[in-house]
């Protein structure tokens, strides 16, 4: 059969699903990417807040959706990717006014919660309206239109933020209007099995399931391993962003693309003669939507342990040498190195969860597979927040070098003041500054704290395959 022909099996529903995921992936990634810096740089808030907002509520994200998704069952999907797509606009309306730690807080907790309703529902959708011949493609494109809403996104917020940081909020919300119009007109409420029991002993059968996962102790042992895998992963998004906004000059990637491609540098760059960190970061979806059908048929040919191991090993030396270099054009290759583990280890984890699972057991098992993710975002914002801030923090670093000078600074200086009073006292250009501390307090320091997350998950699998599950399911 045709491929087209193929395509043409899919139903409306799942067309409209589709689409509503790019919408939804553009409104939380527009704002994520950018969301590090904003919070730091514009709102002036410490690393530590910054690690702790963002860890925290993506956490939640992450955690929550076991709870939603049987709530939804009960309401219908229809009516929760509403309420989802209201809290999105709400919570992305707030964040644009804010400007307390608290008040900020409180806001992206309810983007968080309106992004834990939707999560498990897009999903749900996709595989009630793909069947067992085509459901290897269905979730393909869906895959595809996932990495393509987080690639649109942000460059559209990159563009906007150079106009007025407002813009990002309103374009993130303009991709959930959109959605909300698409639920109302288009979606269709896909067949399901109704669940006709109490909200309250729904939610202890989940509990109770809970329970009985975690108290499986090599699959705990398991679940924790990968909790390493995902704190490593999220720096991408957590710190990367804001190393790169203090320590590298991006204007030597945009003056080599526009050395040969004046067009793609104008539209990469910022219109400033450099390029935003979101824009690098980027490359992460671009090189997936590239590459992840090549990757994906290697990696068929591997053991899933095996597999997953790879995978960890590139994405911890692409993590670890993206921030080694100031030099940005070895930044993105190392993005393209990270992007190749992730292509490889990441997919492979919820097969393997498959595997190791007794049979009666797998779709519990399986509906476990969010536990790491959401231990790996927490502690991510912790490692981001704390450890960045006393390792690599231009402003931390820059008031201990003022400090050892003898020069008091004053309270509540943002980022940019902060450097405009050390240039008058040291009579120093920024620039000179930041080369001053770079020598002096190495923030590539900071990579060793990525690649032993790394390296202790890696040889933890290991272990595991060897002594734990003994190679009987690898």
């Amino acid at each position: 059969m045709k491929f087209f022909e193929k395509l043409k099996e899919f139903p409306k529903t799942f067309w409209v699903a589709n689409t509503i995921e790019l919408f939804e992936r553009w409104g939380w990634y527009g704002l994520f990417n950018v969301l590090a810096i904003y919070l730091t740089t514009v709102l002036g808030f410490s690393q530590v807040q910054k690690g702790n907002l963002m860890g925290i509520i993506t956490a939640m994200v992450y955690f929550l959706p076991v709870f939603t998704g049987a709530i939804s069952d009960k309401v219908g999907y229809k009516k929760s990717l509403l309420v989802a797509f209201s809290l999105y606009f709400l919570g992305f309306f707030f964040m644009s006014k804010m400007t307390t730690y608290g008040a900020v807080f409180a806001s992206f907790a309810i983007v968080g919660l309106g992004a834990a309703i939707f999560k498990p529902l897009i999903s749900a959708t996709i595989s009630k309206t793909t069947n067992e011949k085509n459901s290897i493609l269905g979730f393909g494109i869906f895959y595809m239109m996932v990495n393509f809403g987080a690639l649109i996104g942000p460059i559209i917020a990159s563009k906007l933020r150079e106009v007025n940081w407002q813009y990002v909020f309103y374009s993130s919300m303009l991709a959930v209007t959109i959605n909300i119009l698409i639920v109302i007109f288009l979606y269709k409420e896909p067949d399901r099995q109704e669940n006709t029991d109490p909200l309250g002993e729904t939610l202890l059968k989940i509990l109770k399931n809970i329970w009985i996962a975690i108290t499986d102790w090599k699959f705990l042992i398991f679940l924790l391993l990968i909790v390493g895998f995902w704190t490593m992963y999220n720096q991408l998004f957590f710190t990367l962003p804001v190393f790169v906004e203090q320590w590298v000059d991006t204007s030597i990637l945009y003056n080599a693309v526009h050395s040969f491609w004046p067009g793609l540098a104008d539209f990469i760059g910022n219109g400033h003669g450099s390029v935003n960190p979101e824009m690098m970061l980027n490359m992460d979806a671009f090189f997936i939507v590239l590459f992840q059908i090549i990757i994906s048929s290697i990696v068929t040919r591997m053991k899933p342990i095996r597999a997953m191991i790879t995978g960890f090993f590139i994405a911890a030396i692409g993590i670890s040498l993206m921030f080694i270099f100031r030099n940005p054009i070895y930044i993105v290759f190392a993005i393209l190195i990270f992007s190749i583990g992730e292509m490889t280890g990441s997919p492979t984890i919820t097969s393997y969860i498959g595997l190791i699972a007794d049979r009666d057991k797998k779709a519990l098992y399986m509906g476990m597979s969010f536990l790491p993710v959401a231990g790996g975002n927490f502690l991510a914002g912790k490692i981001s927040g704390n450890v960045y801030q006393n390792l690599a923090d231009k402003p931390t670093l820059l008031k201990h070098y003022l400090a050892e000078k003898g020069i008091t600074v004053p309270q509540g200086l943002k980022p940019d003041d902060l450097m405009h009073f050390a240039s008058e006292k040291l009579g120093m250009s920024p620039h000179q500054i930041t080369d001053l501390l770079w020598n002096k307090y190495d923030p590539t320091r900071i990579w060793h704290v990525f690649v032993a997350i790394g390296m202790i998950t890696i040889i933890g699998l290991i272990l595991y395959d060897s002594f734990i599950i003994r190679k009987k399911t690898a």
